[in-house]
C-alpha cells in the first residue's frame, strides 16, 4: 500500500508493500509499537529508537506528530483518498485557510490578528522580517484564528507554523 504524507510542506511518498518500508524510494528497517493507554509510540528506524507521541487531528488523514518535543502537523492520504480529493478538486483549502507557515527564517515582527477574529482571503496576518525586508503573510481563505504559535521578536525557521484556522461556519446561527 502506497501513502502520501506531507510533513511541514514537504511531500513523501511511502510504500509499505515489501517487507522494508520505502520512503520517497529509499529503503528503511522500521518497527512502531504503541504503548498501551497513551498517544506514545516506539518508533525503531534502522536501529535508532525515537520515542514519538501521536495525536489524530480532526480530520481524516490528520495528525499531529510531537518528536523531541517539536511538533509536526502531518496530512497522510493512501492512493484511493488521494485520487477522489484530485478528481473532486477537495482538500484543506475547501474547508479554510492552511496554516500560515514562515517562507524562510526571519523575526515575526508584529502579529496583525487574535484568536477567535474572523479573517477574509488575502487579509494579513502576520509581519515576518527577514534578509532586512518586512513580508506580510495573509491568509489563503476566509476562517478564524484558532491558534497562534508566535510572538512579536520571536526568531522562526522556515516551515515554522505561525497562525491556525478554523473554518467559517456556514449555514444560519
Amino acid at each position: 500500500m502506497r501513502y502520501f504524507v506531507t510533513v511541514e510542506g514537504r511531500n513523501f511518498e511511502i510504500d509499505l508493500g515489501d517487507e522494508r518500508p520505502r520512503v520517497d524510494g529509499r529503503s528503511f528497517t522500521a518497527d512502531l509499537r504503541a504503548i498501551p493507554g497513551s498517544a506514545l509510540r516506539h518508533l525503531i528506524v534502522n536501529g535508532r529508537s525515537v520515542p514519538v507521541v501521536i495525536d489524530e487531528g480532526r480530520e481524516t488523514g490528520a495528525w499531529s506528530i510531537r518528536i523531541d518535543g517539536r511538533r509536526y502537523e502531518v496530512e497522510v492520504l493512501d492512493e484511493r483518498e488521494r485520487v477522489i480529493r484530485e478528481m473532486t478538486g477537495s482538500g484543506r483549502s475547501a474547508r479554510g485557510p492552511r496554516p500560515v507557515r514562515a517562507p524562510m527564517p526571519g523575526l515575526v515582527v508584529r502579529l496583525e490578528v487574535e484568536v477567535g477574529e474572523s479573517v477574509a482571503a488575502g487579509q494579513g496576518i502576520v509581519i515576518v522580517e527577514a534578509m532586512k525586508m518586512e513580508n506580510e503573510l495573509k491568509a489563503d481563505a476566509a476562517g478564524i484564528v484558532s491558534k497562534i504559535h508566535t510572538e512579536p521578536g520571536r526568531v522562526v525557521e522556515k516551515g515554522t507554523i505561525l497562525v491556525e484556522f478554523d473554518a467559517v461556519a456556514s449555514g444560519p446561527a
